[in-house]
């Protein structure tokens, strides 16, 4: 049933030169190695991921769970993108210390600001446990069955995992299920803020210019690591010191040219290579239409409220940006899977597969799969896109009936076990508290009036008027008393009456409808799988993303997204004041960089044109989660920091396509010309190690060849 015994096979049939993959670092040797050479890389794969010695790998973390971040100097320097760090950033920021507007950069270690709940974790060393995850796994065990097995297996193999004290364990899944990699790491907890550029740098282009190229935005922020006496991960303390990490990221000021090898190391989060067509065309067709359509009528509001009020702008800047990203992400997805003809070719792949399992007499076996996948799809898609709008209305987009939903929660919670009351208080009391830190009445039942009739549901403007939770003194007072007292208090607010039944509805019928048809759609992924790896060998796997630490490769390429259109790969300081708009919120320009350009006053950090780049393109297969990833360059120094796709290739977590899938990294001499000439933060740049690889490379070669001359002579 497994394909374990074979997959080496799999793995490292192909040597060609392959762009596109998310490639498990530890599993480099042989195939990826002899590509990534053959695309320019001067690394191996010990200097890519070694155990035993500082590699590459040790300078990649994953920053919050959600993003990447890297290394750049020997006293725990990181590197992240500025929407990456956007949270702390605004945390930190008020009317009187506007750092979203004005930037933030930390002078001395003192001035360097702590981030609470902020962690970065690094990972020590990933071995393969399939065979112990999957013992007793019988092809005649049903989906729970096998579950609950995996889980048992699972749990004992990480419980008896050697570890340091410091050190965490943990396992997942690759290949759908097929294979399991167990995931040794260490987390730090005091993450200091260490600079930031101003939004109108950082989010230079807003949502305008998200997902599109031509990018011109320094989308990048610092940040420092630190650790106990003994360099090891410790919580917040002032005694604590900067972390002396096993291995940072040199700087190369050479850039990057047209062709050049480019790798990114990172935690992509989510990706689905291997759907049907059946699910690429419901995700396109109908799932991702009703969504957007939520997020647009949700951004009308906050967008024009952030543009009337300063307050109001601080408050929802973070908020804005994670519901204007995806909205727009599912857009060019769509317009992507469209212009590709993805489905149409999904379908054709799926006609190969089906003409493999009779040539290989495998049809008894597997011929039942994709007729499955049809019937399951039909069925699943209305609760699909009915369980996700939920999500959308009720955790995404508008904060009220997002209070609701968690006292719901805390509600049900009280009639199983009245006991853990006080928990539960002080659950729902951090919710509330953190919603309302940057929360406005008016915005919200705007929101509210716009998104509720999407969801098909009756609008009441009156709630807002009668319930405690948009006022946060008030909503804690519903807290008071005894689990019985506290239920009373909750049934009794117009919100929570008003939002209950709805609530109710998802959790009774909605919600335990998705996970019945869900079930049999993943167990059947699952056996496709397999199914592909045996009956089209020679076709190339690697597994989909999972918020694990992966390698992908490529080189620096412009694009042609359609007819008469080509993309140079560079962007240049010249394209952000031809943007410049004075006073825009997406397209202003501080005055201090109008000045630098008008003087050319670059610094080392012109190429040889004389010009200074921002940002550039590359083949390198990235999705969500990749954002703040190091892009390194074939000797194993930073160039880039990754932080979006063009618009045409975000269908890349479903369909990469190498003629159009781009992923756009910010120039690592835009981030130093930024910290040094604009924000004269010269001592972060004195931290760094600064290196000239293709000088010093033409120079070695010049002198080999004056040493073939003299021989000669």
């Amino acid at each position: 049933m497994r394909f374990l015994k074979i997959l080496f096979f799999f793995v490292v049939f192909q040597v060609s030169a392959q762009q596109g993959g998310m490639w498990i670092p530890s599993l480099l040797e042989g195939m990826n190695e002899n590509e990534m050479q053959s695309l320019g890389s001067k690394l191996t794969a010990q200097d890519i991921y070694d155990v035993n010695n500082s590699s590459l790998k040790d300078a990649i973390g994953h920053f919050n769970g959600g993003c990447t971040s890297e290394v750049i100097s020997d006293q725990g320097l990181v590197l992240t993108n500025h929407h990456c760090g956007f949270s702390q950033i605004q945390s930190h920021s008020s009317l009187e210390n506007d750092y979203l507007k004005d930037g933030f950069w930390a002078m001395n270690l003192e001035d360097e600001l702590p981030n609470e709940g902020l962690f970065i974790e690094f990972i020590v060393s990933i071995h393969d446990v399939s065979d112990k995850v999957l013992k007793g796994i019988t092809a005649s065990m049903t989906e729970k069955e096998k579950q609950s097995q995996i889980s048992k297996n699972s749990n004992a193999l990480l419980e008896t995992w050697p570890k340091e004290s410091w050190q965490d364990v943990k396992t997942k899944a690759f290949y759908k299920g097929n294979q399991y990699f167990l995931f040794v790491t260490e987390r730090f907890e005091d993450i200091r803020l260490v600079g930031a550029p101003p939004t109108s740098i950082g989010k230079f282009g807003s949502d305008t210019d998200n997902w599109v190229f031509p990018r011109h935005t320094g989308d990048f922020s610092m940040f420092r690591i630190y650790a106990d006496a003994n360099n090891r991960p410790a919580k917040y303390s002032k005694d604590n010191k900067p972390y002396q990490p096993k291995h940072y990221l040199p700087i190369s000021l050479d850039g990057i040219e047209e062709g050049d090898f480019t790798m990114v190391f990172g935690f992509p989060g989510t990706t689905n290579e291997y759907l049907p067509a059946i699910a690429i065309e419901h995700i396109t067709k109908e799932y991702n239409p009703t969504n957007i359509a939520i997020r647009e009528a949700a951004l009308k509001v906050i967008d024009q409220k952030m543009k009337e009020s300063d307050a109001v702008r601080i408050k929802y800047a973070s908020k804005q940006a994670r519901i204007a990203n995806a909205w727009k992400k599912w857009i060019g997805e769509n317009l992507g899977i469209s212009k590709t003809n993805a489905v149409e070719k999904r379908r054709a792949f799926e006609a190969t597969f089906t003409k493999a399992l009779k040539e290989k007499n495998l049809e008894t076996k597997y011929g039942h799969i994709l007729p499955e996948f049809d019937k399951l799809y039909k069925d699943f898609a209305p609760i699909n896109i009915k369980r996700r709008n939920f999500i959308e209305v009720f955790l995404t987009t508008n904060e009220l009936m997002q209070m609701t939903f968690r006292a719901y929660q805390i509600e049900q919670a009280l009639k199983d076990n009245p006991a853990i009351l006080d928990r539960a208080k002080a659950s729902l009391t951090g919710t509330l508290k953190g919603i309302h830190k940057n929360y406005d009445v008016g915005v919200d039942q705007g929101v509210y009036l716009n998104v509720m009739p999407l969801y098909g549901k009756p609008v009441d403007a009156s709630i807002y008027d009668k319930t405690a939770f948009t006022d946060l003194d008030a909503a804690l007072k519903l807290l008071e008393g005894d689990a019985a007292t506290v239920i009373k208090n909750l049934n009794e607010d117009a919100a929570y009456a008003y939002a209950k039944p709805i609530i109710s509805e998802f959790y009774d019928t909605i919600n335990v409808a998705y996970e019945a048809k869900n079930e049999p759609i993943n167990a059947l992924q699952t056996e496709y799988m397999t199914a592909l790896m045996e009956a089209l060998p020679n076709e190339r796997y690697f597994p989909d993303a999972n918020s694990t630490l992966r390698v992908t490769y490529g080189q620096v390429r412009g694009y042609s997204p359609r007819d008469a259109v080509y993309y140079n790969p560079v962007s240049y300081l010249d394209g952000v004041i031809e943007k410049y708009v004075p006073g825009d919120y997406e397209f202003d320009v501080p005055q201090k960089l109008i000045d630098l350009y008008e003087a050319k006053d670059y610094g080392q950090y012109a190429d040889s044109n004389g010009k200074v780049p921002v940002c550039f393109l590359g083949t390198n297969h990235t999705t969500g989660g990749n954002s703040g990833s190091p892009a390194i360059d074939a000797e194993g120094n930073l160039v880039g920091l990754n932080f979006d796709r063009v618009w045409e290739g975000t269908m890349s977590d479903m369909n990469y396509d190498p003629e159009i899938c781009r992923n756009i990294m910010v120039d690592l001499r835009y981030v130093l010309f930024i910290v040094d000439k604009y924000a004269g933060a010269t001592h972060l740049i004195d931290e760094m190690t600064l290196v000239h690889p293709k000088k010093e490379e033409t120079k070695s070669k010049k002198k080999k060849k004056k040493n073939k001359r003299k021989k000669r002579s």
